[in-house]
């Protein structure tokens, strides 16, 4: 007969990843309402998920391209559920995949010259958002503003 109880060392492994997601949610919401407010937008926003993505792309390009990354996700994670044993559907997926993921490395680049950094700050912003966001935030990094805005 075997137990469906967990042990307490599965639970202290439960309780630790909770406890680290948790934290790790905390800082992103709090750099980015810091964020926020050098752009010159109200914190709160940060708190409110789709919100805060829509915000987030104001701040430094424009808020439509978050919504096209979106229904990407969306649509390639629903072609990946749904028909996992179709090879065609899943070629479509990431190609989809690839799309969003090249909008999201360029708002990192139109991120980082909204605060007046360069291409070397964007690639850190890339590969380590969660640090390069606090620095960003908590640092001494300016807000220049959208240079899509001013082009317009």
């Amino acid at each position: 007969m075997t137990s469906t109880m967990p042990t307490s060392q599965e639970i202290g492994m439960l309780v630790t990843y909770l406890v680290t997601l948790l934290v790790c949610v905390v800082i992103a919401v709090v750099s980015r309402w810091k964020l926020f407010n050098k752009a010159g937008e109200k914190g709160w926003k940060s708190i409110i998920p789709f919100l805060s993505g829509h915000t987030h792309y104001k701040i430094c390009w424009k808020p439509l391209f978050y919504w096209i990354a979106f229904v990407l996700l969306f649509v390639a994670s629903l072609l990946m559920q749904l028909y996992p044993n179709n090879t065609a559907l899943l070629v479509v997926a990431l190609v989809l995949l690839i799309a969003a993921t090249v909008v999201q490395i360029i708002q990192c680049v139109k991120l980082s010259k909204a605060f007046g950094h360069g291409a070397g700050y964007a690639v850190g912003l890339i590969f380590l958002t969660p640090i390069f966001m606090l620095i960003l935030a908590f640092g001494k990094s300016q807000y220049v503003g959208n240079s899509v805005v001013k082009e317009a």
